[in-house]
């Protein structure tokens, strides 16, 4: 019974032997909608001036999915490219992660019915609800499985299409809410570091400031107070993360928050001290697209040539809930960096 015990708490002598491990990102990929939305269309609408929205977002406009759109469609098509960019088939996915809170249906999740459409027959599937911290914490989830040697490859998707849940009269989300998809290829390295400790905090006490209730099934959000917060925790989060990795702020190359507001970006840049040209901001072609604002930045910053081998990059989001976090990457070149 003694060495039963063992192995149920510890397991068996080689797992707790072997060399430490760690996990990467193997590439990343993005898939949004072909329908553009301008601010002018939206401005007309709420009767308010055109530049309104550019002034108090950033956003000059969005990509909106046409009504008979469904995300798991574009949530497969990020992963899919993402898998191809990565050299990994579908069929040697351990884990399919899918952050959103915008599924298709309440039952069955989103992660299952992209895991199948993937070919992903040998991995198992799971939807992560953190909001705009999803795809954050589905991170976390498929670091932690590949750092105990439960899962090789993970693929971990961020996808929402807000424009569901978004009231078209309301002036404070309307032009700021868009639709999309993000995925990572998560696999396992030879050593520790490419993704470092993930810091996740969460507080429900202030939950009522961001919110959706199934009643009317519409996001609804005290802007002013939601912008402290998110200054707050992601200033706070970025510093805890930095520390845990052993990185100062003068290492990294790329800092990437959540795509929520060009102001709140600016905001945790001012108290931190960080350039603007080491700061991604993608808001005013996308805006906020929820759990699939850091990948689709990561995308579209390895696109235009802002990542490479070795690259240290920081990622931190926050959003309803609660809920927030931050780490530190190491960039490991990519599919198709």
């Amino acid at each position: 019974m003694p060495e039963l015990t063992s192995q149920i708490l510890g397991g068996t002598a080689d797992a707790r032997q072997a060399p430490a491990r760690g996990a990467g990102i193997a590439s990343v990929a993005m898939c949004v909608p072909d329908r553009v939305v301008p601010n002018a269309e939206i401005t007309e609408r709420l009767g308010i001036d055109v530049n309104w929205i550019a002034k108090r977002t950033g956003v000059r406009e969005r990509r909106i999915a046409w009504p008979e759109e469904r995300l798991s469609s574009f949530a497969t098509e990020a992963g899919d490219i993402a898998l191809e960019r990565a050299g990994i088939p579908a069929a040697e996915l351990d884990l399919v992660l899918v952050a959103t809170m915008s599924a298709d249906e309440v039952t069955p999740n989103a992660a299952p019915l992209v895991a199948a459409e993937l070919g992903a027959t040998m991995a198992g599937a799971m939807d992560v609800g953190a909001a705009c911290t999803g795809f954050l914490s589905a991170l976390s989830l498929a670091t932690a499985q590949i750092e105990s040697r439960r899962a090789e490859n993970v693929l971990v998707i961020g996808a929402d299409l807000l424009s569901h849940l978004t009231d078209p009269d309301d002036r404070s989300t309307a032009g700021l809410l868009a639709d999309g998809a993000g995925a990572a290829v998560v696999r396992a390295e030879d050593s520790p570091g490419r993704i470092g400790p993930i810091v996740l905090g969460a507080d429900g006490a202030h939950s009522a400031l961001i919110t959706a209730s199934h009643a009317d099934r519409v996001l609804r959000m005290n802007g002013h107070e939601t912008f402290k917060h998110a200054v707050a925790r992601m200033s706070r989060a970025t510093l805890q993360a930095l520390a845990l990795s052993e990185r100062t702020m003068d290492e990294v190359d790329l800092f990437v928050y959540h795509q929520a507001n060009s102001r709140i970006i600016r905001a945790v840049g001012v108290e931190l001290g960080l350039p603007e040209e080491r700061t991604a901001d993608y808001l005013g072609g996308y805006g906020n697209t929820s759990a699939a604002t850091l990948p689709i930045a990561l995308a579209l910053a390895e696109e235009e040539g802002r990542l490479h081998e070795g690259a240290v990059v920081l990622l931190s989001a926050f959003g309803a809930g609660l809920a927030w976090g931050a780490t530190v990457v190491e960039w490991g070149g990519g599919g198709n960096g």
